[in-house]
């Protein structure tokens, strides 16, 4: 029995079919510049054709939403800095392509992994995917192809690229288990797409499994099991009807309200990146938007996208949503999250430096092109406009006042614009979370970022693995400024929702309600399950175990407390 992280709920069982890449032995040689880069050349024409073949055949099994991810390959295989990066190199050094073009990737594949975003860190697959691949072209290596599978298997591999989950068929790719990997992995994000179980993180799982060998996938609870006995085929073969049959259960509530037992409605929205996650969350029952992320706008560009461009993109998302509330972050970069064609002071802690709303309160050109898109958006749907890192009021005032000038500038162009726009702020810095009541009295909203407030309050990076005890969203110093942003926002008769992964939680949902969260936004796929946790609850008896919680001494206590009380 091997553990493992589990990224995609199921179970399944199956032969192995274990996938290793061809080992490219790249060594250093001098060549002549002229050969080499026409190899390149052929080498970067054979990538392209490659991907746009697996886009192809992957265009019956995958979405919209899922094709877009070969864009952004063919994309790259298409930049003109990618090949004149590596081309530059054969030049300058007079070395052969194949180890020009490793040393690029490892460059590039090195500054995703050194971001401290989970999303952007795992944006690494991207670049390892189609680097790999333009390697094997330049060294005549053949790349298994995954549509000759032709029985039921479960695939054991290091890792899955995108390439290589776009190609499982599901009526014979029944699962899969990585070495490497985690929850936001394109693998784990591809497999949840697909709705096959995907257990990855198993680091033992290469050394363990053999072509053939039988493989339980427990990816409930992140569980693989070699060869396992008659007993556990039976075991496991009823634990996945169970799931199947609680899966389709979950599908009669998707026009049903978040209500609880004693008659409490809340609201369950989804987190959105691109206009294209709307499908998701309208097929999952969202009630809207609760955090739709910009910066990929912008970070999707090779330069600041223009006001045309980013007012298409908003509204594409409001029209689609209808009359639902779409909260819409204005752009949220630096830190970790850097554009090409911009460049960030050096700074000893980028972190706590400048960035998000810092950087469009210093350059409001980039502010205004953003806030007049988002103005001329919202004659088409609900919008509520949502500044990040927000520390203090000046800063919210300041933002504002822009948001009212553009405002007035586009009604005297006489432009059509809604009728309500609500301008709220995240909550992710303490300070603000412990003046809410004096934000709520100019703010229309709430909505409280856990991911940062956590790092923030415990002055532990989460994405360290040394401190990463220290991320605690289920703490009660934690509780307690969660419930000073909520009570703030009531005070003043505003609503609070939250757009972190706390949201998402199925332990923390309990507390959340007793506390009076509003609105929930999680990734599209949780939102039935949390619906279906919110239905089974007292509104009334989560206000007495969040009390509880908020005087507890330690996080294990409160998970104690609320396990206790889910049983």
């Amino acid at each position: 029995m091997l553990k493992g992280i589990a990224a995609s709920s199921g179970v399944a069982i199956a032969k192995v079919y274990k996938l290793q890449q061809p080992e490219l032995k790249i060594e250093k040689v001098q060549s002549s510049s002229e050969e080499e880069i026409a190899k390149l050349e052929k080498a970067f024409e054979k990538t392209i054709a490659d991907i746009e073949v697996i886009k192809e055949r992957a265009s019956g099994n995958l979405s919209e939403e899922e094709l877009a991810i070969f864009d952004a390959h063919l994309m790259m295989a298409n930049d003109p800095e990618l090949k004149g990066q590596i081309e530059e190199m054969i030049k300058n050094d007079g070395i052969n392509a194949e180890y020009a073009t490793e040393q690029v990737a490892n460059m590039m594949v090195g500054m995703f992994e050194s971001m401290d975003d989970a999303y952007f860190k795992e944006r690494a697959a991207d670049v390892k995917d189609v680097t790999f691949r333009l390697q094997c072209n330049l060294a005549g290596a053949i790349i298994p192809d995954l549509t000759t599978i032709n029985e039921e298997v479960i695939i054991v591999a290091e890792d899955l690229t995108p390439s290589d989950t776009a190609q499982l068929n599901k009526k014979y790719t029944l699962g899969f288990a990585t070495a490497i990997g985690g929850r936001t992995s394109h693998s784990a994000i591809m497999a949840r797409s697909l709705e096959i179980p995907a257990v990855v993180g198993c680091a033992a799982i290469m050394e363990e499994a053999k072509q053939g060998d039988v493989l339980v996938l427990d990816a409930i609870d992140g569980v693989v099991i070699l060869n396992p006995t008659e007993d556990q085929i039976n075991e496991f073969g009823a634990k996945r009807a169970k799931f199947i049959e609680e899966k389709e259960a979950l599908k009669i509530l998707i026009s049903e309200k978040s209500v609880t037992l004693d008659g409490h409605e809340v609201e369950l929205a989804g987190n959105i990146g691109t206009p294209k996650d709307v499908e998701g969350v309208l097929a999952n029952g969202g009630e809207g938007v609760g955090l739709y992320r910009t910066e990929f706008l912008y970070m999707d560009s090779d330069n600041f996208p223009t006001e045309d461009e980013q007012f298409e993109a908003y509204k594409t998302v409001l029209e689609a949503m209808g009359n639902k509330k779409v909260v819409i972050r204005t752009l949220d970069i630096g830190g970790d999250k850097k554009l090409s064609y911009f460049t960030f002071p050096e700074e000893m802690n980028p972190f706590l430096g400048y960035r998000a709303i810092r950087l469009c309160l210093d350059r409001t050109d980039i502010f205004r092109t953003q806030l007049r898109a988002l103005i001329r958006a919202s004659a088409y749907g609900h919008l509520c406009i949502m500044f990040p890192m927000i520390a203090t009021l000046k800063e919210f005032r300041a933002a504002k006042a822009l948001f009212n000038e553009e405002k007035e500038n586009l009604i005297r162009e006489g432009v059509k614009i809604g009728d309500k726009i609500e301008v709220g702020i995240m909550v992710e810095i303490p300070a603000a979370a412990v003046l809410a009541d004096q934000f709520a009295k100019e703010a229309d909203f709430f909505s409280i970022g856990t991911n940062d407030l956590v790092q923030y309050s415990m002055a532990a990076d989460r994405m360290s693995e040394k401190v990463s005890y220290l991320y605690q969203p289920m703490n009660p110093s934690l509780l307690r400024l969660i419930k000073m942003a909520i009570d703030g926002a009531h005070k003043e008769g505003k609503w609070c929702g939250m757009c972190g992964e706390m949201a998402g939680d199925e332990l923390a949902a309990p507390v959340l309600l007793g506390l009076g969260l509003d609105e929930f936004s999680m990734s599209a796929s949780s939102i039935l399950r949390a619906r279906k946790m919110i239905r089974s609850l007292k509104k009334s008896d989560m206000e007495e175990l969040a009390n509880k919680a908020l005087a507890s001494e330690t996080m294990e206590d409160v998970i104690e407390l609320v396990k206790n009380s889910l049983k």
